[in-house]
């Protein structure tokens, strides 16, 4: 079952949070600065919106949903920034619900169009979105600190 992170679950999801950075090798994993990013998409918000997902009461897998702006489109877009299933978890088509649900949740908005990425070396991640029917980006990303 999939259901919108509240002030109620927010602790089932955040463990899941840091195992999903400890994959991406997140230098200084930091669990209050977690709950307090996290917390601001509870509930109704125009700025995003985290979803788990969880089978017999066990929390296994989330998904983060910003929303930004395409100036190349000049409209709204729905940004997929995370997509985690506990790696016991895999392959049994839940990935591919939360995906579902993302899609929906975009669509619902009036938005036609979701985007994301995946790291080069995550061919998992790959096969879920290749499934998908998603067009693989021949775009760079890059990144700066400041």
């Amino acid at each position: 079952m999939i259901e919108r992170v509240s002030s109620q679950n927010i602790d089932d999801v955040l463990p899941l949070i840091k195992a999903y950075q400890e994959f991406y090798q997140v230098a200084n994993i930091n669990e209050d600065k977690n709950r307090n990013h996290f917390s601001q998409f509870l509930g109704d918000n125009s700025r995003g919106m985290l979803h788990l997902i969880k089978a017999e009461g066990t929390v296994f897998g989330f998904s983060t949903l910003y929303f930004s702006f395409s100036s190349t489109r000049a409209e709204e877009v729905g940004i997929l920034n995370d997509l985690y299933v506990l790696p016991e978890y895999r392959g049994k088509g839940y990935g591919k619900k939360l995906m579902a649900h993302a899609i929906e949740q975009v669509k619902s908005r009036g938005i036609s169009r979701i985007q994301w990425l995946t790291a080069k070396d995550n061919e998992d991640a790959q096969k879920l979105y290749d499934s998908l029917g998603a067009n693989k980006s021949e775009w760079y990303f890059y990144a700066k600190e400041t």
